[in-house]
């Protein structure tokens, strides 16, 4: 088997961490690169990820994340939280990244800039919180499969209330929302979902070639 499938088949959402077990700082690394790295709209990345590994602040989450033990027993909690305020300021800043990284004179993007103001300014509060939220969800898929070539286990999780997740880790004053949160470390021995087959629909139901 493939490596990579065979990375993607032994990882499972996991139940229960090994508390004691914690990711290295070599490898906490690797899996921010895969996040940094991930392909976004435009380049844009319109989101922010916390990496919270605080005992006590993942206390206070647990109760708005329906108490799941994952919050406090995971290595760490990896935020993905999405800009709920997108505009100009954003791609305007990007530009900027985009000038000083490849050396590109400003009035050289602004034909660029100008594109993506069109296509993005127009579009409504509610179609841009969905577009940015949209984009959390590429970057999670990543930090999944970089952690399973890592041998380290996740649980993304969508089962919380982001209003309060928001108020305890100041999101909501910065102008962004949480979206999806995923526990990292490793499984512990008396998770039984461990072994249970994985479940998914059959490739002639899932493709459909054309």
């Amino acid at each position: 088997m493939n490596p990579y499938i065979e990375n993607l088949n032994w990882r499972y959402a996991t139940k229960k961490f090994d508390a004691t077990k914690k990711v290295s700082s070599q490898d906490l690394e690797i899996l921010k690169d895969a996040i940094q790295l991930t392909a976004s709209s435009y380049g844009l990345q319109p989101y922010k990820v916390l990496v919270i590994e605080n005992k006590e602040i993942r206390e206070q989450l647990q109760p708005a994340a329906w108490n799941q033990a994952q919050i406090t027993e995971s290595s760490h909690l990896i935020v993905f939280a999405n800009n709920t305020k997108f505009s100009s300021i954003n791609i305007d800043s990007y530009i900027d990244n985009v000038s000083i990284t490849r050396n590109i004179k400003q009035n050289d993007l602004e034909s660029y800039s100008n594109f993506m103001k069109s296509k993005i300014n127009p579009l409504s509060s509610e179609a841009k919180e969905n577009w940015t939220a949209k984009q959390t969800y590429i970057a999670v898929g990543n930090l999944l499969s970089a952690a399973a070539f890592l041998k380290i286990d996740t649980c993304p999780l969508e089962g919380f209330e982001a209003k309060k997740i928001d108020t305890i880790l100041g999101l909501d004053k910065l102008g962004y929302s949480t979206t999806v949160i995923v526990p990292v470390g490793y499984r512990s021995k008396e998770d039984k979902t461990q072994n249970f087959q994985k479940v998914r629909t059959p490739k002639e139901e899932l493709f459909i070639t054309i």
